[in-house]
């Protein structure tokens, strides 16, 4: 099976070396700048949640790329020949920020695959897992879907649902995620020519904005158990919620309780 893999997280991190250990060495990776451009900032971003695949890559002998929205950066498109020289199977999208274009997607024989942390419909967009936490949710879930034109509306391939427990914070949500994701991809990629792919309901699907370091900032004024479901979505490794001292300095809140 030939296999060509783009992110640039922890999340990545994880799938990228399950795929190793299982045998499926990607032909070739791409990944992002720890902070790098996107549309929807003036500004470069940072990747709170980043891992250096390129360390990955070389070890495993997988030739390694960057993609940079930027003025000067490369773009996906501009990978084209390099992808298609490949023809790939499937391509696979394990944390991502860059919509990947239809003329990439299209060289692959099963598509481009994307794991998101939702039950898609729901919850589609940006930072789905700390969303749900924010919005004190008891389940979430992991989709592993065949990317569309639109976001996260492509698709679906499999499932599974995933309790957030009260205690969880984001850092125990997101491993449960990555453990699930790595099962049902492995378990798909396996069985790959008997994938029924099912169609979502486009009507159903609301699209949440990512998130940035200042949207942390804590309105004290909410109930006790909005604050407490805050602090716990936006915690260690992201950069945190937040109050402002009388000095205008940031005071991080890692965790909280309710008495």
């Amino acid at each position: 099976m030939k296999v060509v893999f783009f992110g640039a997280t922890k999340f990545s991190e994880g799938v990228l070396i399950h795929l190793i250990e299982n045998g499926i060495i990607p032909s070739c990776l791409f990944t992002i700048p720890q902070e790098f451009s996107i549309s929807y900032s003036s500004t470069k971003v940072k990747n709170y949640n980043y891992s250096d695949l390129e360390i990955i890559a070389n070890e495993n002998n997988i030739p390694c790329y960057y993609i940079e929205s930027s003025e000067n950066g490369k773009k996906t498109n501009d990978y084209f020949d390099v992808i298609n020289e490949i023809k790939p199977d499937v391509i696979l999208i394990m944390g991502w920020y860059y919509m990947v274009p239809k003329k990439i997607r299209d060289i692959a024989s099963y598509g481009a695959w994307g794991i998101h942390g939702s039950m898609l419909p729901n919850y589609a967009g940006g930072a789905p897992l700390v969303w749900a936490i924010i919005n004190g949710e008891s389940e979430t879930g992991v989709t592993l879907f065949k990317l569309d034109d639109g976001v996260d509306d492509g698709d679906i391939i499999e499932q599974q649902i995933i309790k957030i427990e009260e205690t969880d914070s984001i850092k125990e949500v997101y491993e449960k995620v990555t453990i699930i994701s790595k099962e049902i991809l492995i378990n798909s990629l396996k069985n790959i020519s008997e994938i029924i792919f099912k169609p979502q309901d486009k009507s159903k699907i609301k699209v949440y904005p990512q998130r940035k370091p200042q949207d942390g900032e804590l309105d004290l004024t909410k109930p006790a158990k909005e604050l407490y479901d805050f602090i716990r979505a936006q915690s260690s490794p992201y950069p945190g919620a937040f109050i402002k001292t009388i000095d205008g300095k940031k005071l991080i809140i890692e965790k909280a309780r309710i008495e």
